[in-house]
């Protein structure tokens, strides 16, 4: 059952059982912590909500582009920094890693090279010779043998120690780390940028609803607590 709902039910039936009984103490007890539960639960739900009248209602859909900024300034200067950086290049402890370029090789279209190797050929002595064969078409059957072929060695020289040594430098580069992190900010922007007031306001309720619904039952217990000390004062 919903912690909230719970604390204002139990809070309201000590109202009633003390009103029928006659009771001062239960209703007074009853009477206060409905009181802490429900200004407890109003203020919980002016976070999300706009509540008529009522000012600064609805804060966080109402200041979601401050969330983003935050957001955004978070991610770069906590996560995406330059040591972040550096430090994701040189692997852990400092000792060199290998950048695994296999995923990016793969998806590369590698026909235009063998198009320009039969162009050269064509080009070369070899032409004539290649025409009296049937020119670049009896070189059609080659093409994937090759694309295999280049795809492996290009493989092959990147997972090289030397060529990722040259890489890491490369990119270690002010200019490259400082494009890099411009390209990393470009991305966290436009990612933000679609966010809605109702996005943020569902992403923030999430993250803190299980949390927020002890404040209510907190309220109630403490309210109860103030009520009982009222009620035995008045009786002394």
């Amino acid at each position: 059952m919903n912690k909230s709902f719970l604390t204002n039910f139990l809070a309201l039936s000590a109202i009633i059982i003390g009103y029928l009984s006659d009771n001062n103490i239960i209703f007074t007890v009853g009477l206060f912590a409905l009181s802490g539960a429900i200004t407890n639960w109003l203020a919980i739900h002016m976070l999300f909500e706009r509540v008529p009248f009522l000012y600064g209602s609805g804060v966080i859909p109402a200041r979601f582009e401050d969330f983003k900024v935050a957001i955004r300034a978070l991610m770069m200067e906590q996560f995406f920094t330059e040591a972040n950086i550096d430090r994701f290049l040189k692997g852990n402890d400092n000792a060199a890693t290998t950048i695994d370029l296999t995923p990016v090789i793969n998806k590369i279209d590698l026909s235009p090279a063998f198009d320009n190797l039969v162009s050269v050929v064509e080009q070369s002595s070899f032409g004539s010779m290649l025409a009296m064969m049937g020119g670049s078409e009896a070189l059609q059957p080659m093409r994937e043998p090759f694309i295999e072929k280049m795809r492996a060695s290009v493989i092959e020289i990147s997972e090289s120690d030397e060529f990722n040594t040259m890489l890491r430098e490369e990119l270690e580069q002010p200019n490259i780390m400082a494009s890099m992190r411009e390209k990393v900010s470009d991305i966290i922007t436009q990612r933000l940028n679609e966010l809605t007031p109702q996005i943020v306001k569902e992403i923030v309720q999430k993250m803190i609803q299980e949390h927020l619904g002890w404040l209510v039952v907190w309220g109630g217990f403490f309210g109860a607590i103030i009520g009982f000390v009222a009620a035995i004062s008045n009786t002394l």
